[in-house]
């Protein structure tokens, strides 16, 4: 890097595009390590969740045949203990997927991200690839390792404030995350050009219609589960 273009905090968008390279990385070893306890809790939750849609199928158009208001069939629907117990159950399956994997995440992130980042690259390989990095935001020079790990451990606050704690770094003039502020660091753009490189809108565009396409599949599910519960 030159010193001007080390000067330019990174932007919101690139962040985002080198977290998501890494984020996919991660979650398939993630995924790839907790794989058998994943499949059994998988399909336990799919055999509540249809099993709740067809209940509350049922339920409902009971509900509307015998004249009962909305209000009525909402409170009707919150106490009735198989409607609670389906949805405990829902939960726990929930609950299990995020533990079949999510354990795995956290250990191979911190190796990942904190490893990476004190090393020469100062940069996960998704940063790397969109030419950034991560600086001590003193002096520009590598951070501490206390720094790196207290960087990559903060980020669960970003996570926890419903991602604004991420959403600050679109904000100039200084584009650091919640995470760089309680760490001390600030994350560099290398790049010669303002503009994400083809390759990576390309990514992102992938990301956004695959997130429209999971969203149609979703509800087109649970129509046919619902369609399903009324005719039966």
């Amino acid at each position: 890097m030159t010193a001007a273009v080390a000067a330019r905090p990174a932007g919101f968008w690139r962040r985002y595009g080198a977290y998501s390279l890494d984020f996919t990385m991660l979650a398939a070893a993630a995924l790839a390590l907790g794989w058998p306890h994943l499949v059994a809790a998988w399909r336990d939750t799919v055999a509540a969740a249809h099993a709740l849609s067809a209940l509350l199928g049922r339920s409902l158009a009971d509900g509307l045949m015998h004249g009962m208001s909305p209000d009525r069939l909402a409170h009707a629907l919150l106490a009735d203990p198989r409607v609670v117990a389906g949805a405990d159950a829902v939960q726990g399956g929930i609950v299990r997927l995020l533990c079949s994997w999510l354990p795995w995440y956290a250990l191979l992130s911190t190796l990942y991200h904190v490893g990476f980042e004190r090393s020469p690259w100062r940069a996960s390989p998704g940063k790397r690839a969109l030419q950034l990095e991560v600086v001590d935001a003193t002096d520009d020079g590598t951070p501490a390792a206390w720094r790196t790990l207290l960087r990559h451990a903060a980020c669960t606050l970003s996570w926890l404030t419903f991602n604004l704690g991420h959403a600050l770094a679109a904000l100039p003039p200084q584009k650091r995350a919640l995470h760089d502020y309680i760490a001390g660091t600030r994350v560099l753009d290398g790049s010669i050009g303002a503009q994400l490189p083809a390759w990576a809108r390309l990514w992102l565009l992938a990301q956004a219609a695959a997130a429209v396409a999971l969203l149609a599949w979703g509800l087109q599910r649970y129509a046919m589960a619902l369609q399903s519960a009324a005719a039966g």
